[in-house]
């Protein structure tokens, strides 16, 4: 594995620097900014899409559910770092996808460059620990300004920040510890830094969304480990305008709520003729709000990625609903969706924005 350093990392991402290679190696089409970045869980890959025909444009992941160096089992999440692209290799569990009836594990949060070589890695592949260096189901991942990474480490029931040498420099929730009482967890689903330093946090389990200081205290929440506000709070991010936008899985619906936590929109993401296919719902896993306005959903179960304006009408989609494959306009359980160039769920976009080409 070739691995970059710290001041090389700032250099190549932050500074738009690509080491002598060219932005587009993978074709004209790589990284151009309104294309999406799909994290397509159960076909075991991240793809990039060009929205104006459904072509796949750029592909890291051979459908293998063995990980490895040009492979990645079970992806729940990716984001495109300047030309880079950082992805959590989740694993799936049993029973997920038919290759893995008991399961396959994969534990990185990986960074790999578009010739879809892993440049950086955390955690041992195919291997669960809470020691140096080790995850235990990583679901989401956000790379910061800093180039530190936060990571949402689900089963080891904490979001840790880590260097690019392997060091966590801080982290909330009790390594293995489930519960809803200080510093506790119940099956984190995301983390996103704050523009004021602060980290927002999808406690899917304990149905509730957190802000919380680096000091590991609560400044605003909404939902509860008790109440019925959430059901399953997949992923969460904070929109200019201060509100917070929740992906409520378990409830298929998308909310945007105020700080006083009045719900100010809602979609239901089970509308589309076809949706709940075989008693099966969407389950949707991520939605962010784009600058246009519009919310881009991850409707997992309906195998499709959809992106909604603000009177709720489908203004593109990917995938065929209720259709799991791997052909042209197909997916398998999507888990994240990302617009290039565009507001990633991110507050701000930070370098995420600046660094495309």
């Amino acid at each position: 594995m070739r691995l970059l350093t710290n001041k090389l990392m700032l250099c190549v991402l932050c500074a738009g620097v690509f080491c002598g290679l060219s932005a587009h190696a993978q074709g004209p089409h790589f990284n151009t900014k309104g294309n999406i970045l799909i994290a397509d869980q159960f076909n075991n890959r991240v793809i990039e899409v060009d929205p104006d025909n459904n072509n796949v444009v750029w592909q890291f992941g051979t459908g293998s559910s063995t990980p490895g160096p040009g492979t990645i089992v079970g992806t729940n999440d990716a984001q495109r770092v300047g030309p880079f692209t950082l992805m959590a290799g989740t694993g799936v569990p049993p029973g997920g996808e038919p290759s893995c009836p008991n399961g396959c594990q994969d534990n990185r949060v990986i960074l790999v460059d578009p010739g879809g070589n892993i440049v950086w890695q955390y955690g041992q592949t195919g291997v669960p620990g809470s020691g140096f260096n080790q995850l235990n189901t990583p679901v989401q991942n956000t790379w910061l300004p800093n180039a530190h990474v936060l990571i949402t480490d689900q089963l080891n029931e904490r979001v840790i920040e880590v260097t690019l040498d392997h060091k966590i420099v801080w982290q909330y929730g009790t390594t293995g510890t489930s519960g809803c009482g200080a510093n506790q967890l119940n099956n984190p689903n995301s983390a996103e830094l704050l523009a004021n330093g602060h980290i927002l946090i999808a406690d899917e389990s304990n149905n509730r969304v957190i802000e919380v200081t680096r000091q590991q205290q609560i400044v605003w929440s909404y939902g509860s480990c008790t109440g019925t506000q959430l059901s399953g709070a997949a992923f969460a991010s904070r929109l200019p305008n201060g509100n917070t936008l929740i992906t409520d899985s378990n409830n298929n619906r998308i909310l945007e709520v105020t700080s006083a936590g009045n719900v100010v929109f809602e979609y239901d993401t089970t509308t589309q003729p076809g949706s709940c296919n075989s008693s099966t719902c969407p389950l949707p896993t991520r939605a962010v709000r784009l600058k246009n306005g519009n919310t881009l959903i991850s409707n997992q179960f309906d195998m499709q990625v959809i992106e909604i304006d603000p009177n709720k009408n489908i203004v593109f989609s990917q995938g065929q609903i209720g259709v799991s494959g791997s052909g042209f306009d197909q997916l398998n359980a999507p888990y994240d969706a990302k617009v290039i160039g565009d507001y990633t769920g991110l507050t701000p976009p930070f370098c995420g924005e600046n660094c495309q080409h």
